[in-house]
């Protein structure tokens, strides 16, 4: 991946084939003039920004429709001016209320995740578990675990004969994990990562714990699933996570995922329609790129291919007949990428510094751009599912 392009390049941040994708997200309009501000559904069409929150006050809403994609590419809207420009205001200024700014593209949607749904970060996480949190130690665990389970499982089927089998050796060398039972075992990592309205977008900062001194960015494929459990879309995201808090205990996940600012989408949601599809995503390769402002640069990718549970299988472990979602999900669908590159010590291995600047792409869903920062020190999640009730009724969006 070619090194960070400017936040405010729409170029860099619509997919490649940008004129005929069909592109959901959200935007804040500052208001004036009298009027309210608030946030509005929105498309691109040839550059420019269009509000179409005349077809449904939320995304959740627009989503629900089964015409959901004709909708989209048939909506009139009205122009709110250059994506570039949007961008700009938003990279400059975040998620202030007096300035328009992009937002997360999703909305009710809980947000849920799927964890260890790939070989490579599964066997990180065993290594997480093993070296008790501590980054220090986790070089020599690696090469003892490398060495009992190897660092391919591509080819264990979760929950088969093969698999089970794989579990009693395992068993056997005092080497079982919770990560590994979910990585084969025949139920998939579920957890919820954010509230509805949590997530941030692109352009804006991410946020860590600022008791984490062991972390990552979580480069992954995010399906926008509907009430029915109907896949209907997809985004890129970052699942920030705390390397060290989930290492010393996996009962600490909730805090390891879940921080302010923890949890980005966008920078749009693709629809799926004729040309783009489940196959599509199926295919997809996620690339990652960070810049430190000490001259440090991570690289990386994630090859939706090399997934163990097909991503529509996991949307069957996240809703169905046992739990149902009446606003629908946005759905995480793991990483394969697990950073081990050494940053500040030998063995210590990778780690965020406020001011990375992070960098999400796919050529089919565009770049999510973000900046890291610490969750007590940025802008605070004031605008939750009560605000945005009396806001739409306001503006006479409901």
């Amino acid at each position: 991946m070619q090194a960070i392009p400017d936040m405010v390049d729409a170029t860099a941040t619509l997919p490649v084939d940008a004129e005929r994708a069909l592109l959901v997200g959200r935007a804040w309009l500052p208001g004036g003039n009298g009027e309210e501000g608030g946030p509005t559904l929105v498309t691109v069409r040839e550059g420019q920004l269009v509000d179409i929150g005349a077809f449904a006050p939320t995304v959740s809403a627009l989503l629900e429709r089964a015409d959901a994609a004709a909708a989209v590419r048939d909506a009139e809207g009205v122009p709110l001016g250059t994506l570039a420009d949007w961008l700009a205001s938003t990279a400059a200024h975040g998620p202030d209320p007096a300035r328009r700014h992009l937002l997360a593209p999703n909305d009710l949607q809980v947000v849920k995740a799927a964890g260890v749904t790939f070989a490579a970060s599964m066997v990180e996480r065993v290594i997480e578990e093993q070296a008790r949190g501590d980054a220090s130690r986790a070089e020599a665990v690696r090469r003892q675990v490398v060495a009992v389970v190897g660092d391919d499982l591509s080819g264990i089927v979760p929950g088969s004969p093969e698999a089970m089998q794989l579990k009693q050796v395992l068993l056997a060398q005092g080497l079982w994990s919770q990560y590994l039972e979910v990585s084969i075992g025949p139920d998939a990592e579920v957890f919820t990562k954010a509230a509805p309205l949590a997530s941030v977008g692109t352009g804006v900062q991410v946020g860590l714990h600022p008791g984490s001194t062991w972390n990552n960015p979580e480069p992954e494929v995010v399906l926008a699933v509907d009430s029915r459990g109907r896949t209907v879309g997809a985004a890129l995201g970052n699942d920030v996570n705390l390397r060290d808090f989930e290492g010393r205990s996996a009962l600490l996940l909730g805090k390891a995922k879940d921080n302010n600012a923890s949890c980005a989408i966008g920078p749009f949601i693709r629809l799926f329609d004729a040309h783009y599809g489940i196959d599509d995503l199926r295919a997809t390769v996620v690339e990652l790129r960070v810049e430190g402002e000490d001259g440090f640069v991570l690289e990386g990718s994630s090859s939706m291919a090399q997934i163990s549970r097909d991503p529509l299988e996991l949307v069957r472990h996240a809703m169905g007949a046992h739990h149902q979602y009446p606003d629908g999900i946005l759905l995480f669908c793991g990483t394969m990428f697990a950073p081990i590159q050494d940053r500040d010590a030998p063995g210590a291995g990778f780690t965020h510094h406020e001011g990375d600047r992070v960098a999400i792409r796919a050529e089919r869903l565009g770049t999510l751009f973000n900046r890291v920062g610490r969750s007590d020190r940025i802008a605070p999640w004031t605008f939750g599912i009560g605000a945005l009730m009396r806001n739409l009724a306001a503006r006479g969006r409901l």
